[in-house]
């Protein structure tokens, strides 16, 4: 059609045949002259911007030619009013005319209604005809007619008949369901219906108040969808700016109150500064129109209400609140009414009916979190104004956690487990913060929140107690106030008013635990006095208050700010220390989950951080009874030999009996959370490494000395704990093979072995009840009356038992090592020497008299006790003498398996050692990997290790020499005394007192000498082939004391050098292991006054400037002049010169091979008499004697292979 009528315009066709070849095509589609007359006035554009007068003619004449086959109405509409007076259809003049007129009338022209003001009578009948009483029957289409009526009879203005209908409804509300429809039928135009609502809404903000009729009618009107919230939320006031200002200003108000509160500012000047809040609710038809909403049950639009002002500010509004929590009230009310968990007799709620229009309730816990999750997180820490609905949502919580239990977790519970955490993050925990004490509510969150892994439940204490509080700026007060308040109750607590005072602390903690123990916690680390009625005073906290105690004491142990050093970075931090004591009486005083804190500090043994360990320590020695045995007396460790019940009563500083609770609870903690093998083994590798990974971080050597000695300790003392509170079989079966433990592990012998020990000792018990068993059963009937056969068998089916159990251990212990070694002593011995304990060796028969003795005391004292009551009297009684009782069958017990050991160390002895390896290779072995790392293992090994030497020797072992043994322990003690810490210098030094006190019981009678040394092959000192040694082989007494002198004079020689030194360690150490051997060392006077000048020294020098060293040389300088009369002069403790002649050979001076005059100490500053007494020390200087004439062999000489033995304690055996 275009082409058409371009070609009859462009001249190419003539009208006519154009406007036939319209005339054929016209017919074809009923929209064909809609698009040609579409055609035309594009063209009619084309030609008049072309400006080109014969185009315009040929289409005018084009258009003419056509204008019989359209519409004229359709031409008039889509023409051009010029071009359609050129074709005469229109005259231009006329047109325009009517335009004007038309326009005029549309816009300009009013029409006239019937006015309230002109006439009354149509509105006073409309006002009748809503107004009047309605009856039920009435319809709204009735009424709708009426109306519609009225309007047409009197003219009446619509918009005003709509304003009329609203002010009835106000006034008639519980008529909605005929009102809305007949706003429905005549309003229909929302945006006027919208603004004469807004009219309304702004005329009584001028007034002063508003009605909650017009909220209540604003509030059906949106609930119909005759409005929408948004056009009608413009017209309320105030404004959302001043909303904003509005709670900005609260937020910086409140923060200002806080750091007031910080600063100690008066009370009362706080709250003459306080600011009027409530005047922002006044009159706010914002507000108003959600609490509207929510009593009408419609959530939605609420929710849109609560978004549009400031988080929190429309909940804060305590009506909004209130009536939110209404709602969710009757919304879970059927699934309360199911997951209560109270008893019948407790619960009898009433079915509470439901709110609004919408009667859908919560059926199920997946409805919940639709539903209802998301109006109490609207409410946040609000929820406070409804404790009620608070303990309703915690109880279906706990019944929710124990449905998920039982189910095993399933993923479809997933979201509502989540979403149990948000609401216990966002609106529950908020929420107790804002309650005033409230310890049932604690109680049932606590109930709730006990289900959670405690990763969880400490995530949430973070949120809250860091985060929470900084939300909402009436949170930020409560905080003010918990902090002022703690800050008070602390300033006054004491010991006399721990009561009272725990009443205030326990009140507090129901709803801000984390504000008031972070200042708790501070107050501890800085006055550690406060520890005890600290302690005391949390007696009245609830469970969840115990729970956010121990993740606030993690957090302060975890503060990366906190050094944990002091300031000379040679001690381990005040605060530190304080925090772990506290730790330990606490978690021993209350029932608190262990949990995280043993967590904790797995994790930073993972870590390789060694410092917590202090916290584990405390823990084991509050709760489990376990002490470190270092600061133990000798009666004690004396003790610590016999059985358990004998360690409990007299080897603890404290009774054992008091920590049953306690120590159950630590060990469930231990085995519920699996962390009970897993501390053993990162304790074990760690103590390997804390030298290498801390060494390097830490400036002192001291302060790493204590940091192994920490790890040792704790180590031993966690052991010692788990062996007492696991059965045996539990214990063996929880730890990994002992070859596992050293080559998979990493973990040192010593320490492998002091784990696995335990077990061993079990597993021989099992294996000798399981044969006495089987022998009972073999037996005939007439039963054998031989004791002493009887005996022999039992003996025979221990030693059949040891061997089963320990031949597998022996043989997996052969590869783990190298095969060397295996070439200077047998594997069983390596074993034997590492499974056995001082209780296999030695029956502590003083310790049991003593503490039969103690009982007997106690006896006596309660039959003088007048005041105690007979019943109680009679119940102590029989408690003493069942002790006294149990104690000798305990002793007996030992003394049986005592004489079993001592048969299987006769059977195994031979085996030990072979003829033909060099003795002192032997020894050196033996020291170095045997008797020196666990002599410095703990102090009972200490002693084991002599009284093992001291076995060996009474045994008579065959190719065994105890004279090179002792030898290389006491010759030069220099370098071991170095490299030790400050606990194994205790350690060691008590291993050489217990090795002296065996020297000088020797030493002080031929008789003693002669029973337990002449004639066993230790004394040995020349070793034939193929020949039986005779006396002429042997030590005899005379020159036994000349060798002791000689080890007196080499361990005051190798003391003296650490003395002289001027590195703290060694004088530390040399200080410690003479306190440890002053019971047997010195014995000589010139040695005595030599130590006593080398210590003086160190006090003068050290008095201002390193106050430990100065007391240890004080302390021993005491104790040395107390012993002072006890020493003796050389010519007394031992002849200097005997002839001697052996094999026919000339007499020769017998030498105390010692050292030489070159070998004395180096100290210039020494005076002539000093100088003359230590060369008398000397071996040099001899004294004829011609009264003692003993035979002398020349061999007494004990050959030294090496003249220093170098032990490093810290690299031995690094994996």
């Amino acid at each position: 059609m275009y082409d058409v009528c371009s070609h009859a315009i462009s001249g190419k066709l003539k009208p006519e045949q154009a406007y036939l070849a319209f005339i054929d095509v016209k017919d074809l589609h009923k929209e064909v002259l809609s698009t040609l007359i579409d055609v035309l006035t594009v063209l009619d554009i084309e030609t008049q911007a072309k400006e080109d007068e014969h185009d315009r003619e040929r289409f005018i004449a084009l258009l003419k030619s056509c204008v019989r086959i359209f519409p004229p109405v359709l031409l008039k509409v889509r023409m051009n009013e010029d071009t359609l007076d050129l074709i005469g259809m229109v005259s231009k003049k006329l047109y325009k005319q009517k335009f004007i007129r038309a326009k005029t009338k549309l816009f300009y022209k009013q029409e006239k209604f019937n006015l309230l003001r002109e006439e009354s009578e149509g509105y006073a009948k409309l006002i009748t005809e809503l107004g009047k009483e309605l009856k039920v029957t009435d319809t709204p289409v009735q009424v709708s007619e009426n109306v519609q009526a009225l309007i047409g009879c009197f003219s009446l203005d619509p918009v005003r008949v709509v304003d009329l209908l609203l002010e009835v409804f106000e006034c008639r509300l519980d008529r909605e369901e005929l009102f809305a429809p007949l706003l429905k039928y005549f309003a229909t135009d929302r945006e006027v219906l919208c603004q004469l609502l807004g009219f309304k809404f702004q005329n009584c903000q001028t007034s002063g108040e508003t009605p909650d009729s017009l909220y209540s009618l604003a509030a059906l009107l949106l609930h119909y969808r005759l409005l929408d919230i948004d056009p009608l939320y413009s017209h309320l006031k105030p404004d959302d700016v001043v909303l904003t200002s509005s709670y900005k200003q609260q937020l910086a108000e409140a923060k200002q109150s806080a750091r007031k509160a910080i600063f100690n500012k008066p009370a009362e000047e706080e709250s003459a500064s306080k600011p009027d809040e409530s005047r922002i609710y006044q009159n706010n038809q914002k507000l108003g129109l959600c609490e509207a909403l929510l009593k009408l049950g419609n959530w939605e639009l609420a929710k849109r209400c609560i978004e549009l002002v400031p988080e929190f500010m429309a909940v804060s509004y305590e009506p909004i609140a209130t009536t939110l929590c209404k709602l969710i009230h009757a919304l879970i009310d059927p699934l309360y009414q199911r997951n209560h968990g109270l008893p019948p007799a407790v619960f009898k709620s009433a079915a509470i009916p439901m709110i609004g229009k919408d009667k859908s309730t919560v059926e199920s816990f997946a409805d919940l979190r639709l539903k209802v999750f998301p109006m109490l997180r609207s409410l946040g820490p609000h929820l406070s104004f409804d404790p009620v609905l608070m303990a309703k949502m915690c109880r279906l919580g706990n019944a929710f956690m124990k449905e998920r239990k039982r189910l095993n977790c399933p993923l479809e519970l997933e979201p509502v487990y989540f979403g149990f955490l948000a609401l216990l993050d966002e609106v529950i925990l908020p929420s107790l913060s804002t309650m005033e004490g409230n310890c049932c509510i604690a109680e049932e969150v606590w109930n709730l929140l006990k289900h959670l892994p405690y990763v969880h439940r400490y995530r949430l204490y973070g949120q809250w107690k860091n985060d929470t509080y900084s939300l909402h700026p009436r949170l930020i007060k409560i905080k003010a106030h918990a902090l002022e308040r703690a800050r008070y109750i602390m300033k006054r607590l004491t010991k006399e008013n721990v009561k009272p005072s725990g009443r205030q602390v326990g009140k507090i903690s129901h709803a801000n635990p984390g504000i008031l123990f972070e200042y708790v916690l501070t107050q501890i680390q800085s006055y550690s006095n406060m520890i005890g009625p600290v302690a005391d005073a949390l007696k009245y906290l609830t469970s969840m208050s115990y729970d956010m105690l121990v993740y606030c004491i993690i957090e302060s142990l975890a503060n990366p700010l906190k050094e944990r050093t002091k300031f000379d970075e040679m001690n381990i931090s005040e605060w530190l220390q304080s925090l772990a004591n506290f730790t330990g009486l606490v978690c021993k005083k209350y029932s608190i989950e262990l949990g995280g804190l043993l967590q904790y500090v797995t994790n930073q043994l993972k870590a390789g951080k060694s410092f917590d360990l202090i916290i584990l320590r405390e823990i084991i020695q509050k709760m489990g009874g376990v002490e470190t045995v270092d600061e133990m007396t000798d009666d004690q460790l004396s003790a610590m030999g016999g059985g358990e019940l004998l360690r409990a009563e007299g080897g603890y500083f404290s009774q054992m009996r008091n920590t049953k609770k306690s120590s159950q609870r630590l060990k469930d903690g231990l085995m519920e959370n699996e962390l009970a093998l897993p501390l053993v083994l990162l304790m074990a590798q760690q103590r390997n490494c804390v030298v290498f990974h801390e060494g390097s971080l830490v400036k002192h050597l001291k302060l790493v000395g204590k940091l192994y000695d920490q790890c040792q300790d704790t180590l031993v003392q966690y052991v010692t704990f788990l062996a007492n509170q696991l059965s045996s079989g539990d214990y063996a079966t929880m730890l990994p093979p002992l070859d596992q433990l050293i080559s998979e592990y990493h973990i040192s012998a010593e320490a492998a072995f002091s784990l696995s020990r335990p077990s061993y000792s079990h597993y021989i018990i099992q294996k000798y009840d399981e044969l006495k068993r089987q022998d009972r059963k073999a037996k005939d009937k007439e039963r054998d009356k031989d004791k002493e056969a009887a005996a022999a068998l039992k003996t025979q089916r221990y030693l059949d038992a040891v061997e089963a159990v320990m031949a597998p251990v022996i043989e997996t212990t052969k590869p783990v090592f190298a095969q060397k070694l295996w070439d200077d002593f047998s594997p069983q011995f390596y074993v034997t020497f590492w499974s056995l304990t001082m209780y296999d060796l030695h029956v502590p028969t003083s310790s049991y008299d003593r503490e039969i003795q103690k009982m007997k005391v106690v006896l006596i004292s309660i039959e003088d006790n007048k005041d105690m009551a007979q019943s109680k009297k009679k119940k102590e009684k029989e408690r003493c003498i069942a002790m006294m009782d149990k104690l000798g069958d305990e002793q007996r017990k030992q003394q049986d398996h005592r004489a079993r050991v001592m048969q299987r160390l006769t059977q195994e002895k031979d085996g030990w050692f072979y003829p033909k390896t060099t003795k002192n290779e032997m020894i050196t072995q033996f020291l170095q990997l045997c008797v020196f790392p666990r002599c410095c293992y703990t102090a009972s090994d200490a002693l084991y290790c002599a009284q093992f030497m001291y076995t060996i020797h009474t045994l008579k072992t065959p190719n065994f020499s105890t004279l090179i043994c002792y030898d290389r322990i006491f010759c030069d003690i220099t370098y071991t005394v170095a490299s030790c810490t400050e606990n194994e210098a205790s350690r060691y030094g008590r291993f050489l007192c217990a090795m002296l006190e065996t020297v000088m019981r020797w030493h002080s009678s031929k008789d003693i000498f002669d029973k337990e040394c002449s004639d066993y092959p230790g004394f040995v000192t020349i070793f034939r082939v193929a020949q039986t040694p005779g006396k002429q082989d042997r030590l005899d007494y005379e020159n036994y004391r000349h060798v002791c002198h000689k080890w007196h004079f080499k361990i005051t020689k190798a003391l003296v050098i650490c003395l002289e030194s001027a590195d703290y360690t060694q004088i530390r150490n040399a200080l410690i292991v003479l306190t440890k051997i002053l019971p047997h060392y010195p014995r000589v006077t010139n040695l005595g006054q030599a130590l006593e000048r080398r210590v003086d020294k160190i006090r003068n020098h050290e008095k201002d400037k390193r106050p430990d060293l100065y007391a240890l040389a004080t302390s021993y300088c005491g104790q040395l002049k107390m012993k002072s009369n006890t020493l003796i002069p050389e010519s007394e403790f031992h002849l200097k010169e005997v002839v001697a002649v052996a094999a026919g050979k000339t007499s020769v001076k017998s030498k105390e091979l010692l050292t030489s005059k070159k070998d004395e100490h180096s100290a210039k500053e020494v005076d002539k008499k000093s100088a003359s007494n230590a060369a008398a020390v000397t071996g040099n200087t001899t004294v004829k004697n011609s009264a003692v004439k003993t035979a002398v062999p020349a061999a007494v000489a004990i050959k030294k292979v090496s003249d220093v033995i170098v032990t490093d304690f810290f690299s031995l055996q690094w994996p």
